[in-house]
């Protein structure tokens, strides 16, 4: 599964006026960090960045000046996002400012149904608690010691680290902690003692003999070659 944990910074807060003046994106493979990521910085045209935008991000106008216009990166920033699950944090305000830039080009809006918006996850999972990057980020731990200012690079690699954290928690094999938090992890599983024992009364299977019938002959119309055909059941066995 691929899916990109993204943030995007803006000129202000009006989607229809404002302007996309950054994204940054992240890769996660099937939860794990892939090492790809897409990032640029966007020069608004003829919009000016709002000074309660700046005290947040410190992007200005005159750094901006000579940076590429959407127009000028989206097929980039479409390919990178293509076929991926979404995932920002208060994702609403991300996908109001893309595709408000995607429909001036006349390109297909987002759909709703690849994103996933990691703020309700946080409300649902620690109700009446602070859910902003930064209070998850304490909550988890997660160093946030290299963020000077708000980024849509730096902001997404944080989100990454806390939606791993809310769809199940930290695994050594993320790398996403600490040597000395990875060591706990293995070391930790060496001192459990699983004991399996067989269940006393076997659970009735849901299948009745209509569907496993279905079944055989759905595995039948995959061609002889195919694995399945090895353990379907000898007839008269």
């Amino acid at each position: 599964m691929r899916e990109i944990v993204f943030d995007t910074e803006t000129t202000g807060l009006d989607f229809a006026a404002d302007r996309v003046i950054e994204i940054g994106g992240i890769e996660l493979l099937n939860h794990i960090p892939s090492g790809r990521e897409f990032h640029c910085f966007i020069r608004p045209a003829s919009r000016k960045v709002d000074p309660g935008a700046y005290d947040i991000h410190g992007i200005s106008d005159d750094f901006l000046k000579d940076k590429p216009l959407f127009a000028d990166v989206v097929e980039q920033f479409l390919e990178f996002f293509d076929g991926a699950m979404l995932i920002a944090h208060n994702a609403a305000f991300d996908i109001r400012f893309l595709n408000a830039e995607l429909d001036r080009l006349g390109r297909p809006p987002i759909e709703q149904s690849r994103v996933i918006d990691t703020l309700p996850m946080a409300r649902r999972k620690f109700p009446m608690a602070p859910a902003t990057l930064d209070a998850l980020c304490s909550r988890f731990q997660i160093d946030t010691s290299k963020r000077d200012k708000h980024g849509a690079l730096v902001d997404s690699e944080l989100l990454a680290q806390v939606y791993i954290e809310l769809i199940g928690g930290r695994q050594a094999a993320l790398l996403l902690g600490t040597d000395d938090q990875k060591s706990r992890s293995f070391n930790d599983a060496d001192d459990l003692i699983v004991e399996i024992r067989p269940r006393p009364v076997p659970l009735p299977s849901r299948l009745d003999a209509a569907d496993m019938a279905r079944h055989v002959a759905f595995v039948q119309s995959l061609g002889s070659e195919t694995l399945w055909q090895k353990y379907l059941p000898v007839e008269g066995e």
